[in-house]
C-alpha cells in the first residue's frame, strides 16, 4: 500500500504529466513538508519547475536537494545540466567530473539515467581535453622537450593522476619515483647491448628446442585471489625462462645459454635475499596486455633488452610511453604502476633483469640486505 507521501507524488507526477505544473509544485511541496529529509521530492520538484521555465525555482529546489544529501549525484546531475542550458559548458563539465566520482559504476547506473551519464562522460572529458591542450599550448617548448611538465599538465587536466612509487615489500623511503632512468648512467650498458646478437641467437635456440621450459609469470594456485591476474594466471601468453628467480641461480637454465649468462654476470646485478636478482627471457604472445601492477621494491630498478619486438609493441611507466627497441635497453622502476601491450601478430621477447637503484649508497645497500634478510628471518620462525 502506498503511503500518503508516495500517493502524494504520484499525484504530483500526473500533474506534470498534465502539464499542471502550479498543482504538481503545490502536491511535493507538500510531500516535502512531511519528508524533508527526502532528497528524491525537491529534486523532482526542480524538474517540475525546470519544465514550467521557472530557473530561480529550479535552483532552489536543486539546493534543497544537495543540502540533504551532498552526494545525490542525479541532483548534481541536474545541476549540470541547468548550467549547460544557461549557457556555462565549462562550469558544467566540472558539475559532471564531480557527478562521475561519486555516481556508482557504469554498470550500476539506473536505465533512466544512462543516456544524460554517458552525455555527462563525454562532455567531461571533452573539458579535460581541453584544458590539457591549452596547457600544452602555453607550454610550448617546456612541454614538448620533457615529459616531466607534459605530465604536470595532464595531472592539473584531470586526465591522469600523479603516479608513485608502490612496494610491494620493501619500501624506501624519500626516494624520488623516477619512471625511466638515463641509460646513459649506467656503465655496464654498451657492453649489454654489445651483446645482442649473441643473446638473441640464445634465446631463438631456447625457443625452438626448449619452448616448454617457458612456463606462465602468473603462477597462483586455487584458492589465491588473483585480481587483475585472472586472465593471465597460469597462462604462456606470458611466460618467461628463467635464469634467476628470488636471488638464486637456475643453473639449468643458465648452462642452456651461457653467453646469456656471461652477460649478465659483468652487470651490477642487484642482491636483495629471497627477492632478487630475477633474471629472465619474458615472452609475450600476439595480442596480450599485462595489465597495470607494481613491482616489489624500490630499492632495484628492472632492466629490459628487447630481444624480439614486432611492430605495435608499447611499454608505460607511470605517465611515460616507451616503445621497445631491439638492442636498446630500458631502466625503469616497476614500484611506478606500469603495464605492457603487444598487439602485433608475433611473439615479443626481452631479457629482464635487475639493478640496484643508483641513488642508494654503498651502505644504504647494506641496510636493505639487512632488512630483507631479518623480515625473512621472522617469517620463518
Amino acid at each position: 500500500m502506498s503511503t500518503p507521501v508516495q500517493l502524494l507524488i504520484d499525484q504530483a507526477l500526473n500533474a506534470r504529466a498534465r502539464g499542471d505544473f502550479l498543482s504538481a509544485a503545490d502536491l511535493l511541496v507538500s510531500a516535502h513538508r512531511s519528508e524533508p529529509n527526502d532528497p528524491t521530492i525537491p529534486l523532482i520538484l526542480a524538474a517540475v519547475h525546470r519544465d514550467a521555465g521557472s530557473d530561480e525555482g529550479e535552483v532552489e529546489s536543486l539546493a534543497i536537494a544537495l543540502a540533504i544529501d551532498p552526494y545525490c549525484w542525479p541532483a548534481l546531475l541536474a545541476r549540470g545540466q541547468r548550467l549547460e542550458r544557461i549557457g556555462k559548458p565549462k562550469s558544467a563539465a566540472l558539475v559532471y567530473k564531480n557527478v562521475l566520482r561519486i555516481a556508482p559504476p557504469r554498470a550500476h547506473w539506473p536505465d533512466s539515467y544512462r543516456e544524460a551519464m554517458l552525455y555527462a562522460e563525454r562532455m567531461a572529458r571533452f573539458h579535460t581535453e581541453a584544458i590539457e591542450l591549452k596547457l600544452l599550448e602555453a607550454l610550448g617548448p617546456a612541454a614538448a622537450g620533457t615529459n616531466r611538465w607534459a605530465e604536470a599538465a595532464s595531472i592539473m587536466a584531470g586526465r591522469t593522476r600523479a603516479y608513485h612509487a608502490d612496494c610491494n615489500q620493501l619500501t624506501v623511503p624519500r626516494l624520488p619515483a623516477i619512471p625511466f632512468f638515463d641509460r646513459a648512467d649506467f656503465p655496464w650498458v654498451p657492453a649489454l647491448e654489445a651483446q645482442t646478437d649473441t643473446i638473441r641467437a640464445e634465446l631463438i635456440d631456447l625457443l625452438n628446442a626448449r619452448r616448454d621450459d617457458f612456463t606462465p609469470y602468473i603462477a597462483y594456485r586455487p584458492g589465491d585471489p588473483v585480481n587483475q591476474w585472472a586472465e593471465l594466471n597460469q597462462s604462456t601468453r606470458w611466460s618467461t625462462y628463467k635464469l634467476w628467480a628470488g636471488g638464486e641461480r637456475v643453473e639449468e637454465n643458465l648452462l642452456a645459454c651461457p653467453k646469456t649468462a656471461a652477460a649478465l654476470e659483468a652487470v651490477d646485478m642487484a642482491s636483495i635475499g629471497g627477492l632478487c636478482p630475477n633474471a629472465m627471457f619474458s615472452a609475450l604472445a600476439p595480442h596480450t596486455e599485462i595489465p597495470p601492477h607494481h613491482g616489489e621494491t624500490n630499492a632495484r630498478l628492472v632492466v629490459h633488452l628487447p630481444l624480439i619486438v614486432p611492430e605495435n609493441c608499447s611499454y608505460r611507466v607511470g605517465f611515460e610511453q616507451r616503445s621497445w627497441r631491439e638492442g636498446e635497453v630500458l631502466i625503469f622502476d616497476d614500484t611506478i604502476e606500469h603495464t605492457a601491450r603487444n598487439d602485433s601478430d608475433h611473439l615479443r621477447v626481452v631479457l629482464i633483469f635487475d639493478v640496484w637503484n643508483p641513488l642508494l649508497s654503498t651502505e644504504e645497500r647494506a641496510i636493505v640486505q639487512t632488512m630483507t634478510r631479518t623480515m625473512r628471518e621472522f617469517s620463518a620462525e
